[in-house]
């Protein structure tokens, strides 16, 4: 243990210990811009300097290591000062337009500003200006970078993908695309995690809420909404509700009042995502020449973008069932439309997601199976519905609960955990179970698939059939599972993958607390509801027993394939090699 004094506190840490984990533990807070704990800790912004004494230089707490008997200021006027010209410096190549950026009042940068009081601006501005693709789903805007590298680090440990780069030099220093490449001649996962890890509005996401708004205010228009599982999770944190305010009732009671003529919930088309993915497996399972084992989960286009462009040669290994919004969306153009008496072509289908991949997803050119126009029209985050509500000047607190529309509103807590990494796996493995051997298995017996471990497996006994599972989130940890299973190190027969880490509840597209990984704790809410459920198999679900009987028949039927599976083949990442579709039998 080592002692130090930090502003007048002492106090004893191990060794090795930083001068800012120090500070922390000594209950003060010291400012960051660039760090992010044992993946950024380059000390770039140096708005973390500190004063040591008997030290004449300056240090930066987020990477130097307390020494015996230390006595640091974290606050002296010579900090303060450094501190201020630090950030004064940043604020001369940042566009502080604040008034129209998307991080106002949840910036880092402008928190710090404020803090140092700084009101005028000494230096000339000086932004870079950079041209960039406004209608690709990640949007950059270089005139707001601070070149703090998290976007960097993030896609390149985390997620394996190394789309961002360091350009030119000095005070031309930028991030860009590796290579100088447009971004959508790349092959980003959009995955979104750079955008949830930057620490000003210098990434975000193409803002799609305008066309939701103008198709509400279009009375030719049926306008429907479906909310993912992760969304409940965390859809209140934008607009100021605690988690016990933001009830899913809540939620669904603030989307009529923006004007949508039916709420549903993307949950029962996960159990419908289990009904078909889990025949397919069992099908693949008995019949290999309808498809080759192991069969990867399809449910995150993330993930399945990231295996088209780095791994080609193994895309006919994903399930061929749609992700489960894309179920919906083709459902509610023909099932639902149907049922209704409206033109299919009149019905604009809304997702709120945790997502950024979904806005690149339903504008592939296959996903439009129902009546030729997309399967779903726009994809919006969880970030996207807030500043929604915030606009429609919607008082969230003082709604009372509202349920979901019936009937395609109804679902499991098979259907909830899809938002969490493992849900999948589990919830597909109940209802594999019964279909193999016509029993419920207890819905807890699958738990070696929950948590947030990188990469998990296990095998288990399907009622006499063995079955090897895994599950990976995050992308440097699939292309750890993928490396070892194409060198033969591993084998199984079932495979699940989220790109983001702890799965879709750590999302691109979910709400930002710069500095907090929020995945566990919100997948735990997830694992509560679904324990909570008296419904907890896909198979159980009324909706989905309705839909079979009134329209698909069975899982795996001619209208369910049309409608419900997809060609992965049918569409290419731009840096991707030609992979021809295999021959297999139907």
């Amino acid at each position: 243990m080592v002692n130090v004094t930090i502003d007048g506190r002492s106090v004893s840490v191990p060794e090795h210990t930083t001068i800012l984990d120090a500070a922390v533990q000594a209950g003060i807070g010291i400012p960051t811009l660039c760090f992010l704990k044992d993946l950024n800790e380059i000390g770039s912004c140096r708005v973390c300097v500190v004063e040591i004494e008997g030290i004449d230089q300056l240090v930066a707490a987020c990477n130097n290591y307390v020494l015996e008997g230390m006595v640091v200021r974290t606050n002296s006027p010579k900090v303060r000062m450094a501190r201020k010209a630090n950030v004064e410096l940043l604020l001369s190549q940042h566009d502080s337009e604040c008034t129209s950026c998307v991080r106002s009042g949840n910036c880092t940068l402008q928190t710090v500003a404020n803090d140092l009081g700084i009101t005028v601006m000494p230096y000339a501005k000086h932004l870079p200006g950079q041209p960039w693709d406004q209608e690709f789903p990640l949007i950059r805007n270089n005139d707001k970078c601070i070149n703090c590298l998290r976007c960097i680090q993030v896609c390149d440990k985390v997620q394996a993908t190394g789309i961002w780069t360091l350009t030119n030099r000095a005070s031309h220093t930028s991030v860009g695309v590796r290579g100088g490449a447009a971004i959508a001649a790349t092959d980003c996962s959009l995955c979104g995690q750079c955008i949830t890890h930057c620490p000003v509005g210098a990434l975000r996401e193409r803002d799609d809420t305008d066309r939701v708004f103008d198709a509400l205010a279009d009375s030719k228009k049926t306008v429907i909404v479906q909310v993912a599982p992760a969304v409940r999770t965390a859809w209140g944190e934008g607009v100021g509700l605690t988690h016990e305010e933001a009830s899913v009732g809540r939620l669904v009671a603030c989307l009529k009042e923006l004007g949508f003529d039916y709420v549903f919930d993307t949950d029962f088309s996960a159990d419908l995502t289990i009904m078909e993915e889990g025949s397919e497996l069992l099908d693949r399972i008995e019949h290999p020449e309808h498809g080759p084992l192991p069969m990867f989960t399809s449910c995150c286009p993330g993930w399945v973008r990231f295996i088209k462009s780095h791994y080609p040669e193994l895309t006919a290994h994903l399930s061929t069932a749609k992700s489960p919004h894309q179920m919906f969306g083709a459902t509610l153009k023909s099932y639902w439309a149907e049922k209704i008496g409206v033109d299919p072509h009149d019905v604009f289908v809304v997702s709120i997601m945790p997502c950024l991949a979904k806005k690149a997803e339903i504008a592939e050119p296959n996903q439009n199976d129902a009546c030729g126009d997309p399967d779903v029209d726009v994809s919006l985050t969880v970030r996207e519905l807030d500043r929604m509500i915030r606009a429609d000047h919607i008082d969230a607190r003082s709604l009372a609960d509202a349920d979901f529309d019936d009937p395609l509103g109804i679902a499991t807590g098979a259907g909830h955990i899809f938002g969490a990494t493992g849900g999948v796996m589990d919830a597909a493995l109940r209802s594999a179970y019964f279909l193999l051997t016509g029993e419920n298995p207890d819905p807890d017996a699958f738990t070696a698939v929950r948590g947030l471990e990188g990469w998990k497996e296990a095998t288990f006994d399907m009622g006499g059939t063995p079955v090897r599972v895994a599950v990976a989130s995050g992308l440097a940890n699939t292309k750890r599972l993928l490396d070892a299973l194409k060198a033969g190190e591993v084998a199984y027969d079932f495979i699940e993958i989220m790109a983001c880490p702890g799965g879709c509840a750590g999302g691109g597209g979910q709400p930002i607390h710069d500095g907090f990984e929020l995945a566990d704790m919100r997948g735990n809410i997830l694992w509560t509801m679904d324990k909570d459920m008296k419904l907890r198999f896909s198979h159980e679900n009324p909706s989905i027993k309705l839909v079979y009987s009134e329209y698909f028949g069975a899982p795996l039927s001619h209208k369910a394939h049309h409608l419900l599976h997809t060609d992965h083949f049918g569409w290419e990442m731009p840096l991707a090699p030609g992979v021809e579709a295999p021959q297999t039998a139907q």
